[in-house]
């Protein structure tokens, strides 16, 4: 599925989407140049979760945990500054199995031996100066449903 964005503005508002759709459970790998819009769209993500708290990078945490309204917590990993998961597999395994929470993955190549093959794969590319075109690929089942349900909602084509 694909799904073209005009501004940053813009791929906030299609987080708001995915961050209303989801329901828990859910992975999303993120891949994409610094700069193209990973953390931009978490922020929507976040948003559309219902999550209050300042959503930021984690690229020097490696990691932050919010908690949003409907029982539901968002996990953010950055792994760019790492060259494998390390200790951090462990963390990341325990988000990864958690019913009620949704994981994000920036830079999950570094991580590809770790993520579960169910998982939506999010490849953010520019498409000029402030647009991207932002393909989604679903892994499975789960994956399949929340892009179905942000099709049915208009987004990606």
């Amino acid at each position: 599925m694909n799904y073209h964005v005009e501004s940053a503005a813009a791929m906030k508002q299609f987080g708001e989407a995915i961050g209303r759709a989801v329901q828990g459970g859910e992975i999303l790998e993120l891949i994409g140049d610094v700069g193209a819009g990973k953390t931009t769209l978490t922020k929507g993500i976040a948003i559309g979760m219902g999550i209050i708290d300042d959503v930021q990078s984690p690229t020097f945490t490696i990691s932050r945990l919010y908690q949003a309204d409907r029982e539901l917590s968002l996990a953010h990993y950055d792994f760019y500054r790492l060259s494998d998961a390390g200790i951090m597999a462990i963390e990341l395994a325990e988000a990864l199995d958690n019913p009620r929470g949704v994981t994000i993955i920036e830079w999950g190549e570094i991580v590809k031996g770790v993520l579960p093959a169910d998982r939506v794969t999010m490849r953010i590319e520019a498409d000029g100066e402030d647009a991207r075109l932002v393909t989604m690929t679903a892994h499975g089942d789960a994956s399949r449903a929340l892009l179905k349900t942000l099709k049915l909602r208009g987004f990606g084509a």
